[in-house]
């Protein structure tokens, strides 16, 4: 008869994903793309974000928490924003010189605020371009079912 093998401690990254809430549950509180609400997930796949981040970098150098309080209070909390979607998508633009960083203290790792560039300034109106009829339609839609409701 073969012997019964000791139980073994579970590792740190075993003991992790037990724990983890199961993904559908993160995504739906990240609010992220995978949330359940297709007009905002559609939005967002046509680059909403994208152009938000852009449009506002335009009007006055901002950093990221600047960026995800704005974008939640302008859209009433429907686009919610967390430093996981945030941050990777400032590093990107600002790899695709879209947008260019500075440190608050350049001496030290502080804030960093971003400003546009002149490509991010033709990014931001080529998405312009391609959000503003599906945020018209998004509107008209909203506006269609209000009156029906008699809202």
């Amino acid at each position: 008869m073969g012997t019964l093998s000791p139980r073994r401690t579970p590792t740190p990254t075993e003991q992790a994903v037990a724990e983890a809430a199961p993904l559908a549950d993160a995504r739906r509180a990240a609010g992220g793309v995978g949330s359940s609400d297709p007009l905002v997930a559609g939005l967002r796949r046509a680059g909403l974000l994208r152009l938000l981040v852009l449009h506002l970098c335009g009007i006055e150098r901002r950093y990221g928490n600047q960026l995800m309080e704005h974008i939640g209070a302008l859209s009433g909390g429907l686009v919610a924003v967390n430093p996981n979607t945030m941050y990777p998508l400032l590093r990107t633009l600002e790899a695709d010189g879209l947008i260019a960083g500075e440190w608050e203290h350049p001496e030290r790792r502080s804030r960093r605020f971003y400003r546009l560039t002149e490509a991010g300034a033709e990014e931001r109106d080529r998405l312009a371009g391609e959000v503003g009829p599906r945020l018209d339609a998004a509107a008209e839609a909203i506006a269609a079912v209000r009156a029906e409701l008699d809202l």
